[in-house]
């Protein structure tokens, strides 16, 4: 029961952070895309506000620490909202979906470039390399330069910058016990004051917003990105990192899937081969190495042998003489 709860949380998370891309498709349809970062940032930060409220939970009071958490405000919240919704004026949610997913690919180059993996596999290696080339295949380089090559380019900085933050996030706030929700919580908030210095850039412009966009803008900011946002940090404290990144093979299906059926877009040949080039990649970096055989315990022979006693005095159970005696 425990497992199906478990995979319960990662098909939920799936759900609605793979949903992220087609809301933010239709948000800018009336939205310049500072308002949509600006949006959402606001949006899921009074989500997670009201949470700690409810809760009882306050934000963390130490300096120190709000630094750390406006590095990774930036990194995992204000520079990628901002990506994705510059990116996707000029390329499909599903592309971006895809383009998404090579996080794992950033995280482990990161990893290599610092020295945190220090030993990096054949297959993790191999992994790395043919994830990129996914990434090359849908970017399409060779092809005519035009807004869909910089679109791509967008969201390929905003998956690096989920790296960066994540990375940070994993070595200087996570596990030294500020509470997930005032720590996702204050993130959002330092991801506001980040973004709305940034509306004189093309975000003060008048909004004629329907029904549908308002929903979709509501949508994205509440469960997308304040309710996604804390379940990350709740999975991977309940589940380990290793078990959420499982929700990284799933993102571009997700995505893929509503572009196609809600916004009726064109998954062509390439980027489907390129999806699975990069999926294939993940699936490398992701392999485990062969874990160390089990020690075997070490019987009363062993310790005879060891200890300069004759062997004969042991049995081939591993009990000596005295040993049985005592048994019987």
């Amino acid at each position: 029961m425990g497992r199906s709860w478990a995979w319960a949380r990662i098909g939920v998370l799936a759900l609605l952070w793979g949903s992220t891309f087609l809301w933010i498709e239709l948000a800018l349809d009336a939205l310049t895309p500072v308002q949509v970062t600006c949006g959402r940032c606001v949006l899921g930060a009074v989500t997670l506000l009201a949470a700690c409220l409810g809760t009882g939970q306050k934000l963390p009071r130490d300096r120190a620490v709000w630094g750390r958490i406006a590095v990774a405000a930036f990194f995992c919240n204000a520079l990628p909202f901002a990506m994705f919704s510059i990116g996707q004026q000029s390329i499909d949610s599903g592309v971006a979906g895809v383009l998404n997913a090579t996080t794992p690919l950033w995280s482990l180059l990161i990893g290599v470039i610092t020295g945190a993996e220090r030993s990096l596999r054949p297959s993790r290696l191999g992994g790395l390399l043919l994830g990129f080339a996914g990434v090359v295949l849908i970017f399409a380089p060779w092809r005519a330069a035009g807004p869909g090559g910089w679109g791509a380019l967008a969201v390929v900085v905003a998956a690096a910058g989920y790296a960066v933050g994540f990375t940070f996030m994993s070595h200087f706030l996570v596990g030294r016990g500020i509470p997930t929700l005032s720590l996702s919580a204050a993130q959002l908030v330092a991801a506001t004051a980040l973004t709305v210095p940034t509306l004189p850039a093309g975000g003060l412009r008048p909004v004629d917003i329907g029904p549908g966009t308002l929903t979709a803008v509501v949508v994205l900011g509440v469960l997308a990105t304040g309710v996604t946002f804390h379940l990350t940090y709740r999975n991977i404290a309940a589940e380990g990192a290793t078990n959420t990144a499982t929700v990284g093979y799933l993102l571009p299906v997700v995505s893929v899937a509503l572009g196609v059926v809600v916004l009726d877009e064109d998954f062509g040949l390439r980027s489907a081969i390129g999806m699975a080039v990069v999926l294939a990649g993940v699936g490398l970096t992701r392999r485990q190495g062969r874990a160390p055989a089990p020690a075997r315990e070490e019987t009363a022979g062993d310790r005879a042998v060891r200890g300069g006693l004759p062997r004969h005095g042991v049995s081939r159970h591993g009990l000596s003489r005295q040993e049985r005696d005592v048994r019987q």
